[in-house]
C-alpha cells in the first residue's frame, strides 16, 4: 500500500510540474504580440511596401525577442529598422510596445499573384503578411502614345504626346531618336524644352512631346515615323503615323515674271498669264477676277480652269481696257486666281500714256500758233 501511495504521489508531482511548465510556456508565448493594421496589400511590380509593426509586451517581465523575416520570396529585398537602426533583436518593457519599420521592395521581374511571408518574434510568435502583385512585371522600358495617327496638310505641324516609362531598377539616360527620311523634321520636347536625351530614375515616368514637320512638297499619302528611346541596356520603340492630305498652293504670274506694262488711255492691253500649282494636291475650279481702276475693264480667257495637277501650269490671258479719259500716270490692277482652298494675287503696275491723236493735235496747234505769229509779224511788222 505504501508503494502504491508513493507511486501516486510521484505521479501527482510529475503531473503538476508538466502542467505548470506548459502553462508557463503558453503564458510566455502569449506575452508578446506583433501588430500591423495592413496585412494584405496590392501593388504593381517595382513598388516598395512600408509596414509599421508594433511589438507589444503583455507580460509583467521584460521580453527580449529575436526579430526576423521568414518565407520572403527569393530575389525580394527588405530592411527591418527601429529608431533608425537595422535590428535583429528587440527588448520591450512590461506593458509597453516598440515600433518596427519594415520595407519590402517588390522586384520588377515578378509574376502576378499573392506572396506570403511572416515577421517572427522568437520561434513561436509570428505576424503573417501578404503582398499581392497586380500584374506581371518586366525589366524593360515602355514607350507609348494614346494617339499614334494624325492627319493634315504638308504645311501642318503634327504634335504627338508620348509617355516614356523606365521600368528598370536603375537610373537610365535615354537617347531620343527618329527614323525619318530626308526632309522631315522631328523635334523631341521634355518639360516644354527641345531635347535629344532624357535622364530618368528607376520606376519613373516622363511625358515626351514629339513635333513632326513634313517636307512642304511631299505628296499626299500615309507615312510612318518610328521613334525610339535607347540606352546601352534597354530600348523602347513607338511608331507614329502621319497622313498627308496634300497642300493647296498656287502662283499667278507672267511667263517672264514681269508685273508691269504700258497702255494708252482708251486702248486695250493683252496680258499672258501663268497659273502654277505649287502644292501637292489637285486644284479644282480655278476662277479669275480683277480689281481695276474706275471705268476700266478686265476680261479673262478662259474664265475658269477646271483642274490643275500638282507641279503643272495653266495658261490664261487677261485683256485690260483703260478708261479713255484716264489721265497719264501709273495705275495698279489686282489680278486674282482663287479656289475654295487657296488664292494667289498678281499686282500689275500699268502706265497710262496720251493717245497719238492728241499728240498730233498738239503738234497741229503748235504749227497753227507759229503760223499765226509768222503771218501777223509779216503783215504788221513793216508798219
Amino acid at each position: 500500500m505504501t508503494i502504491w501511495k508513493q507511486l501516486f504521489n510521484l505521479f501527482l508531482v510529475a503531473f503538476i510540474g508538466i502542467t505548470t511548465f506548459m502553462s508557463h510556456a503558453a503564458h510566455a508565448s502569449d506575452s508578446v504580440t506583433l501588430y500591423t493594421p495592413y496585412t494584405r496589400i496590392s501593388v504593381p511590380p517595382g513598388e516598395s511596401v512600408d509596414y509599421s509593426i508594433d511589438v507589444i509586451n503583455n507580460s509583467k517581465e521584460v521580453q527580449n525577442k529575436e526579430i526576423f523575416i521568414s518565407g520572403i520570396p527569393r530575389g525580394w529585398k527588405y530592411s527591418l529598422k527601429s529608431g533608425g537602426w537595422s535590428i535583429s533583436q528587440i527588448a520591450v518593457l512590461p506593458g509597453e510596445r516598440k515600433s518596427l519599420s519594415l520595407k519590402v521592395d517588390v522586384p520588377y521581374q515578378v509574376n502576378k499573384g499573392s506572396y506570403r511571408f511572416k515577421v517572427m518574434a522568437g520561434d513561436s510568435i509570428s505576424l503573417p503578411l501578404v503582398i499581392t502583385v497586380s500584374e506581371k512585371g518586366t525589366y524593360e522600358t515602355e514607350f507609348s502614345t494614346n494617339q499614334p495617327n494624325m492627319q493634315g496638310s504638308s504645311t501642318s505641324t503634327f504634335t504627338f504626346t508620348t509617355t516614356l516609362k523606365n521600368r528598370t531598377a536603375e537610373q537610365q539616360l535615354y537617347a531620343l531618336l527618329a527614323d525619318a527620311t530626308r526632309g522631315w523634321n522631328v523635334t523631341f520636347k521634355a518639360d516644354y524644352k527641345p531635347v535629344t536625351s532624357v535622364e530618368m530614375g528607376a520606376n519613373t515616368t516622363k511625358d515626351i512631346t514629339i513635333e513632326i514637320n513634313p517636307p512642304v512638297q511631299i505628296e499626299a499619302g500615309t507615312y510612318k515615323i518610328p521613334v525610339m528611346a535607347r540606352t546601352n541596356a534597354t530600348t523602347a520603340n513607338v511608331e507614329l503615323e502621319v497622313v498627308i492630305t496634300g497642300s493647296f498652293n498656287m502662283e499667278l504670274t507672267t511667263p517672264t515674271g514681269l508685273l508691269s506694262t504700258e497702255i494708252t488711255a482708251g486702248d486695250e492691253k493683252h496680258l499672258d498669264l501663268v497659273v502654277k500649282n505649287t502644292g501637292s494636291s489637285i486644284l479644282n475650279g480655278i476662277n479669275f477676277s480683277a480689281t481695276a481702276p474706275s471705268n476700266w475693264t478686265v476680261v479673262f480667257e478662259p474664265k475658269k480652269i477646271d483642274n490643275l495637277q500638282p507641279g503643272k501650269e495653266g495658261q490664261v490671258s487677261a485683256t485690260i481696257k483703260a478708261d479713255k479719259r484716264a489721265i497719264p500716270g501709273d495705275y495698279v490692277t489686282n489680278l486674282e486666281a482663287r479656289t475654295p482652298e487657296t488664292t494667289s494675287k498678281a499686282l500689275f503696275r500699268i502706265s497710262v500714256e496720251t493717245p497719238m491723236l492728241w499728240g498730233w493735235i498738239g503738234v497741229l496747234i503748235i504749227i497753227i500758233a507759229l503760223g499765226s505769229v509768222y503771218y501777223l509779224f509779216g503783215k504788221y511788222g513793216r508798219r
